[in-house]
């Protein structure tokens, strides 16, 4: 991070779409603060209890192989919760997965909130349900009309 203005105060995680992660974690972070890398993840965090934290998130991610990347990504956060989390307590959640579309497949988040990660599961929960299906049919570039007649068959009551 040659160049970059107080890179010792940063800390960054990234994946490329091969799956190669790079992680950096400055000298100046607040304590705890630390990283993970492995095949197709990254995990990082400050203000930690410690790095059991990082540890458990490491963990589900690489115990969760065969769901989808935002059931896994949901399970990180709640197994960071549960070995400690962010030492200034709970106050915030979100979970963004992008795929190859301009739109993100996920894009939910949580803030001011007493137990920021369970309420972001509940609402993860009905996004599955009633959010998710109208993603998956909207307009993609391989699919440009979309698959709502997939949807609207999806809808319609049952008696």
């Amino acid at each position: 991070m040659a160049g970059e203005i107080d890179c010792e105060i940063r800390q960054v995680g990234v994946v490329d779409a091969s799956g190669r992660a790079a992680a950096f974690t400055g000298n100046a972070t607040d304590a705890w603060a630390g990283h993970r890398t492995g095949a197709n993840y990254s995990v990082q965090g400050n203000m930690l209890v410690g790095g059991a934290t990082i540890d458990a998130m490491a963990k589900s991610f690489e115990g969760t192989v065969g769901l989808d990347l935002a059931e896994r990504m949901m399970r990180v956060l709640e197994a960071g919760q549960a070995a400690g989390g962010d030492r200034r307590g709970r106050q915030s959640a979100a979970l963004l997965v992008r795929g190859p579309e301009v739109y993100p497949l996920v894009d939910l988040r949580v803030d001011e909130h007493p137990d920021p990660v369970a309420e972001l599961r509940r609402i993860f929960e009905v996004a599955k349900r009633e959010l998710f299906p109208f993603i998956a049919a909207l307009p993609t570039k391989e699919r440009p009309a979309g698959d709502f007649a997939r949807v609207r068959a999806a809808m319609v009551p049952k008696s």
